[in-house]
């Protein structure tokens, strides 16, 4: 079995006789190296325009974001889907750490990469992020002017959910405490020379689990989505990132974006509102908010429920990367 093959037969999805896949490696500003799965239309001629993907938040790039990569290559596009700084099989220790800096700047340096290749027009590069992706893509299309389209799926804004809870249930006390048990990992953690996991995806499932998090499991703890390099799916991240998400929020120069940005979720999604919200912010008539009708969170994940609007992206990208 060539590298090739056995690379093929680790992803969540079908792979596709209709584009080539390579394992390419690029570095980040902090010298982090970051491994993607290219995927490029068969018997593509010339300069192509290029997206760079990444998510859900815990996931790696032969589970959702890579299936979106495929997708809009198959389509014509030049993709990579990049595991992000710490996480599966790119640099950097220790691992499973999540950061708004070094995730933003994640996005940066695959534009950096793309820039720089033959077969990709420079002033034709745009981004998907996916989950808690979602939120670094908007935050780097709100820095990196080379970022001529961004798309976000299913948003999370890691650094609202982190500070304030679901639904923004956590005041300031109940922040305070959290930051206290968080600060206490920290020294357990300095002592022990380790670094405590906060867990992936609950196994086995509780009974009264609420919805979102069966639909979770449903993806990340079956033969759907399950992999063994997502953190998701596995052990989950390092408990003190947290941390650095809680007082830097991510958004908050999003409605300096100039470019072209489609933010997408589902109708029954629970994280409905970090995307209508997010959108609120937004400025410039290049700018639009697609809610799926019946569609949950993960449904937009792998397309099972048939919801993803390829067609959408496809013609959004087509638009703003001309």
């Amino acid at each position: 079995m060539n590298t090739i093959q056995a690379q093929e037969e680790t992803k969540t999805f079908r792979p596709s006789e209709l584009v080539t896949t390579e394992r390419v490696y690029f570095k980040n500003r902090f010298g982090i190296t970051l491994a993607a799965d290219l995927y490029k239309p068969k018997n593509a001629k010339g300069q192509l325009p290029a997206i760079a993907v990444s998510g859900p938040f815990g996931a790696v790039k032969e589970q959702s974001s890579g299936l979106y990569a495929q997708t809009m290559a198959e389509r014509g596009f030049l993709t990579i889907a990049f595991d992000p700084s710490y996480t599966g099989e790119s640099s950097g220790k220790p691992r499973y750490v999540a950061s708004p800096d070094i995730n933003t700047e994640d996005f940066c340096a695959a534009v950096d990469y793309l820039s720089t290749r033959e077969d990709v027009d420079p002033e034709r590069i745009g981004i998907i992020g996916i989950c808690g992706w979602g939120g670094m893509a908007l935050n780097a299309a709100a820095i990196d002017t080379r970022i001529k389209a961004t798309v976000t799926v299913t948003m999370y804004d890691m650094s609202r959910v982190n500070a304030n809870g679901y639904f923004d249930s956590l005041d300031e006390n109940g922040r305070y405490a959290l930051k206290q048990r968080l600060n206490a990992q920290r020294t357990e953690d300095a002592k022990n020379g380790t670094y405590a996991l906060a867990g992936g995806v609950v196994d086995p499932l509780p009974a009264d689990a609420p919805q979102f998090v069966k639909d979770y499991y449903d993806y990340y703890k079956t033969p759907r989505g399950y992999h063994k390099r997502s953190l998701n799916s596995n052990k989950g991240w390092n408990v003190t990132s947290a941390l650095s998400f809680i007082n830097t929020p991510l958004l908050t120069y999003s409605n300096e974006i100039r470019s072209a940005v489609l933010m997408i979720h589902g109708e029954k999604a629970h994280s409905r509102y970090f995307s209508e919200d997010a959108f609120k912010r937004l400025t410039g008539d290049n700018k639009e908010l697609m809610i799926i009708p019946g569609a949950s969170h993960v449904d937009l994940y792998d397309n099972e429920a048939g919801v993803i609007p390829y067609d959408k992206i496809e013609s959004f990208f087509r638009q703003y990367l001309q």
